[in-house]
């Protein structure tokens, strides 16, 4: 791990996002509640924040950073789902990581509650596609409220 001993308490931001590719009738059965294991977009959320609380255990070499905030959405969109992850927190090093664990999680558990509408004949997944992950802003600025 590095060591940020030395570097300052700051507000940190990152917002990283990425979508899985569906069949159009499974993004419509996610959006109208017709999945048959639930709430995709609930369960969903929880996951990738979940998830991004726990960044450093999947992750090793990262730090253990106290998130002070966690906002996550995940959209139906089209022939799509959007999952969109903006984490907060007061500390001296970045919060990437657990925006992207956050994404990643969230779009693997839509996956794993729709995969039965996804199968082709053969059991395949020919249309079902996670990409785009990536880290769509990060800010870092002024100390935090409460450092000294």
């Amino acid at each position: 791990m590095v060591d940020v001993s030395d570097k300052d308490v700051v507000r940190r931001v990152a917002t990283a996002e990425g979508f899985i590719a569906l069949k159009q009738s499974t993004v419509k059965a996610i959006a109208r509640g017709g999945v048959k294991k639930g709430d995709v977009i609930s369960a969903s959320k929880l996951t990738g924040i979940q998830a991004a609380k726990s960044t450093s255990t999947i992750l090793p070499l990262c730090h253990q950073v106290p998130l002070t905030s966690i906002e996550l959405d995940v959209l139906p969109e089209g022939d799509k789902v959007l999952a969109r992850c903006t984490v907060t927190a007061d500390y001296k090093t970045g919060v990437e990581m657990e925006a992207l664990v956050g994404v990643a999680a969230a779009l693997l558990n839509v996956w794993d509650m729709v995969k039965y509408l996804e199968k082709d004949s053969r059991g395949q997944y020919p249309e079902t596609v996670i990409s785009g992950v990536k880290v769509v802003s990060k800010t870092k600025g002024g100390r935090a409220r409460g450092s000294r």
